[in-house]
């Protein structure tokens, strides 16, 4: 498939660190990690905790071009599209989960079967989110989408007070979102990740992070209008100080949580994307300092193949045997940990492992393959 031929370097570099980003802590090797690479245990917040909302932000980027098109569609038309889409990146990403489709037991490789396969997920949410967002900016006026938007991220917090635990409401067993997921579809079908089943992408979740769409979406349009003008910039970076600030001012009743995606999270979010955005443009549209961003771009150009990529290749080194140990622990312990003990190793073996996903990707963009659902 062909580029689109409109494209804006500043957008295509935020997208494309994100993505890097994301294979990068989502492939730690075995001897430990960094702390900016580690998720926050619960309240709080570290830099990994700004890949998954900033990776949602970089999708409604996209829509602000893709979107325009919708207008000389017809209502059928435009629904196919967004369903579709929707489905699509839905299923990519249960089948992703259940892939390869069989498990080694003590009998040999069995078939897995769907009643113990996670259902939401990562791409999962980009899918909703997708859907959800591109219905609302379509089909509503743009004060309505905010109003929408403030209506989830509030209406969310008094979900969670009102049906959680009482003294747990935003504690990871007490909080309503999973004991609605508990509800919808079990625990078999939850990640398990904490060691007892509770799913960061749950269902009740993904209504705040279809804000970071949102966000992201008049954000690409406004940059397309604005992004290069000293007020348009100085706009942005002023919207990000402040919602950085409201998002503070919340946390004391609402804590900034990225596993249960709160409303204050959305808004640091949100805030900081705008102030990595706002650089970006300064510094490759100001200045003129492109150096550099043809590596972010291959990644920008080609996102969710190559994150899907760098899990399914991920999964089949966690799934080949070596003498008695998975093929991804064998790699690290065999050659990165040798070669630097310890967290270092670690970090090299992410790292490479990043660059073997960009190496598929600039090949692909040298030979004009773009992978769009």
């Amino acid at each position: 498939m062909t580029q689109p031929s409109q494209r804006f370097l500043p957008l295509d570099v935020f997208r494309g660190m994100t993505v890097c980003f994301m294979i990068i802590v989502n492939t730690g090797g075995t001897g430990g990690t960094y702390w900016p690479l580690e998720h926050a245990a619960w309240h709080g917040w570290t830099p990994t905790d700004l890949v998954f909302p900033s990776f949602l932000f970089a999708v409604g980027n996209a829509m602000s071009f893709s979107m325009k098109k919708y207008a000389q569609l017809g209502n059928a038309a435009v629904l196919g599209k967004i369903f579709k889409r929707t489905l699509i990146i839905f299923l990519l990403g249960y089948l992703m989960y259940w892939f390869p489709f069989v498990e080694h037991t003590s009998n040999g490789p069995a078939f897995k079967p769907f009643s113990h396969t996670r259902v939401l997920g990562v791409l999962q949410r980009i899918a909703l989110c997708y859907g959800i967002a591109s219905l609302l900016i379509h089909y509503l006026p743009k004060k309505w989408v905010w109003g929408v938007s403030a209506l989830f991220l509030f209406g969310y917090w008094a979900i969670l007070w009102c049906c959680g635990t009482p003294g747990d409401q935003y504690g990871i067993h007490g909080n309503a979102g999973l004991a609605l997921d508990k509800l919808l579809m079990g625990d078999n079908h939850l990640y398990h990740g904490e060691g007892f089943p509770f799913d960061p992408e749950g269902w009740l979740s993904t209504f705040p992070a279809v804000v970071n769409v949102i966000a992201g979406y008049y954000t690409g349009l406004y940059v397309q209008r604005n992004g290069k003008t000293t007020p348009g910039l100085l706009r942005m970076i002023f919207t990000g100080i402040v919602l950085i600030a409201l998002a503070y001012l919340w946390n004391s009743a609402f804590p900034i949580n990225k596993k249960l995606w709160t409303s204050s999270y959305v808004l640091l979010t949100i805030g900081i994307d705008l102030l990595l955005l706002s650089l970006l443009i300064l510094i490759i549209d100001v200045a003129g300092i492109t150096a550099g961003t043809g590596f972010f771009t291959v990644f920008g150009k080609n996102p969710l193949f190559l994150y899907l990529l760098s899990e399914i290749l991920a999964i089949l080194l966690y799934f080949i045997q070596v003498n008695g140990t998975d093929l991804y622990h064998w790699i690290n312990e065999q050659v990165f940990q040798p070669m630097s003990p310890g967290k270092f190793g670690s970090l090299l073996f992410s790292v490479v492992y990043m660059l073997v996903c960009w190496i598929v990707g600039y090949v692909m963009d040298k030979k004009r393959i773009y992978v769009r659902v």
